[in-house]
């Protein structure tokens, strides 16, 4: 019998489809790995943004969990919207309890329309309880900032802002460069084990159709080390697929704000 690539998302529901659960599941999908997912919240959310959050009780996030370990497994999971200190050490108690080959924990704080995912309180829970469970952390400028708790604006602040937050204890970083001002979007990945810093340089795209990048590139890359890439060539992949994501979604017109990326680029 064959085998999937599984990979879990743990995240918040986007009514939209631009974002989270959806934007996971389809990238997982267009990676050619089994997504499941465990929804931590519902959003009523849309193109111009978010409207209400209605949290899942966190014993219900704990149920789901549960129920998708003890059957079915995983082979890489991402985490995105967890929203608040509760649900976050709960989610980390019950990682602990299995243990998982690779966690990708995209630590969502804020929407594409600068509305608030993430409870104040909850930050400290993050970086407690989570971060030094990850093996890889993917923060995008202003979630960097909130983590080392100062400001992040230049290119120059990223290498160290990186090694960082590799001291929370999470084995490696990457520190996305898409809020540069500089016209480059240049990712910065830290590998804490080898102490190595990689640049990957990335083209910036104009396009008001960004909703549920860093969702995206989070679940790419999960994807990428499910199906047994290397981390750094992971990322790589991944960044290559968000880009391309990107450049087909600009030509689509949808809502009357943040529009998507095309996930499914590559097939239609």
């Amino acid at each position: 019998m064959k085998t999937y690539h599984r990979v879990l998302t743990i995240a918040g529901s986007d009514s939209g489809g631009g974002a989270g659960i959806q934007a996971d599941l389809k990238t997982i999908a267009a990676n050619g790995c089994y997504g499941m997912s465990v929804i931590t919240a519902l959003t009523a959310q849309n193109t111009l943004g978010v409207t209400g959050i209605h949290a899942v009780p966190v014993e219900f996030v704990a149920a789901q969990l549960e129920a998708v370990l003890t059957d079915i497994g995983v082979d890489a999971i991402k985490i995105g919207m967890l929203f608040s200190a509760d649900l976050i050490c709960s989610v980390a108690a019950c990682l602990q309890k299995f243990k998982p080959d690779f966690i990708v924990l995209d630590p969502v704080m804020v929407a594409q329309s600068g509305d608030k995912l993430l409870r104040d309180e909850a930050v400290d829970a993050l970086k407690y309880h989570l971060i030094p469970m990850a093996h890889l952390l993917t923060p995008n400028l202003p979630e960097a900032s909130i983590l080392l708790g100062r400001e992040l604006a230049e290119a120059e602040d990223i290498a160290q802002a990186a090694v960082e937050l590799a001291g929370l204890g999470c084995a490696n970083v990457l520190i996305k460069g898409g809020h540069l001002e500089n016209g480059n979007s240049d990712d910065c990945l830290y590998l804490a084990a080898e102490r190595r810093m990689v640049i990957l340089p990335g083209e910036r795209i104009v396009t008001r159709n960004n909703h549920g990048t860093g969702c995206t590139l989070s679940s790419a890359i999960a994807s990428f080390i499910a199906k047994g890439e290397p981390i750094e060539q992971a990322v790589r992949s991944a960044k290559e697929y968000i880009s391309g994501a990107l450049r087909a979604g600009a030509s689509y017109a949808i809502g009357h704000g943040h529009g998507p990326v095309h996930h499914f680029f590559r097939f239609y």
